[in-house]
């Protein structure tokens, strides 16, 4: 099972899931550092061929996945020039190993700022490596590609003297105790509110997106939710405990840190894009959906554009 979209943790309460409840109190996790980079890289030993691989999570199609052993098949596989030169540039200086492993490709080397994606990553010195990745998964390898599980990767992967770079960041999280009373009072409160289907919470989903984009999410008031909660005909105390879960979110991510040897910006100087927490209880993003994912958003539209 490839990795998957990761979730914000009041999203996960739309359906009913009060899983994300024990996650955040879970003392045994697992926190990264989200970069922010792309495209994704997949590469390592195929397991039906046994040769070395690289590619981006098309490798996981279930109908033609677009698995490289060369050249020849990144170009097939893959025609645009941009992809194809990143592609070629991780086949060349990836190093081959037994594993398979995930990570977001930052960029080329010869320069000490890079903005793959929506953050900028200033570097204490230039780069002198041919490429930069940042390495976040590993596979538990089963018969075929499709059949390898997701992980959280543990250690860290060693970067070869001029070919790769992994960047990789130890970070902490210490809030179980800080919001353990709070998720309490969110599960006698999310006995108030009837829930929705899987359906219907998409579509909320997007409403809550279209408010991001629009910069009217950081305090939505109670009008605001009985408009969004007339629209999609839901209970509004649904909302309230949605509302009630991104704010212990957010207490969560004020007390994460990290020991990050560059500087992250996104107009000013930030933290970072934000933070994955894994555990028993699932894997879920710590993400300032004001800052962070409303200029995702804006980013993509300028694309469009």
């Amino acid at each position: 099972m490839q990795l998957k979209h990761i979730e914000h943790p009041e999203d996960s309460i739309l359906t009913g899931d009060l899983t994300v409840l024990d996650w955040f109190t879970e003392v045994n996790s697992k926190i990264s550092l989200k970069i922010d980079g792309t495209p994704s890289i997949v590469w390592g030993t195929n397991p039906e061929t046994g040769n070395f691989f690289v590619g981006t999570k098309s490798v996981f199609n279930k109908i033609r996945k677009k698995i490289n052993e060369s050249y020849e098949d990144i170009e097939r596989n893959h025609p645009n020039e941009d992809l194809q030169n990143k592609l070629k540039a991780c086949f060349d200086n990836l190093p081959r190993t037994d594993n398979i492993y995930q990570g977001d490709f930052i960029g080329f080397g010869g320069d000490d700022y890079y903005q793959p994606n929506t953050v900028g990553y200033l570097f204490p010195h230039r780069i002198d490596h041919k490429i930069i990745v940042a390495p976040h998964t590993e596979y538990e390898i089963g018969n075929t590609l499709n059949d390898s599980v997701a992980t959280p990767l543990e250690g860290k992967l060693e970067s070869t003297y001029d070919g790769v770079l992994f960047v990789q960041c130890n970070a902490r999280g210490d809030f179980a105790d800080e919001i353990r009373e709070n998720c309490k009072f969110a599960k006698q409160m999310a006995k108030i509110p009837s829930f929705v289907s899987r359906s219907k919470a998409s579509a909320l989903k997007q409403t809550i997106n279209q408010c991001i984009r629009m910069g009217n999410m950081p305090i939505i008031m109670d009008d605001e939710l009985e408009v969004i909660a007339d629209v999609h005909c839901v209970d509004i105390n649904l909302l309230r405990l949605w509302q009630l879960v991104k704010s212990i979110k957010e207490d969560a991510l004020a007390l994460c840190t990290n020991d990050a040897w560059f500087t992250a910006y996104l107009d000013e100087e930030i933290d970072g894009e934000g933070y994955v927490m894994s555990n028993k209880y699932g894997t879920y993003k710590l993400v300032d959906r004001e800052q962070f994912s409303r200029s995702n958003f804006l980013n993509q539209r300028s694309w469009v554009s």
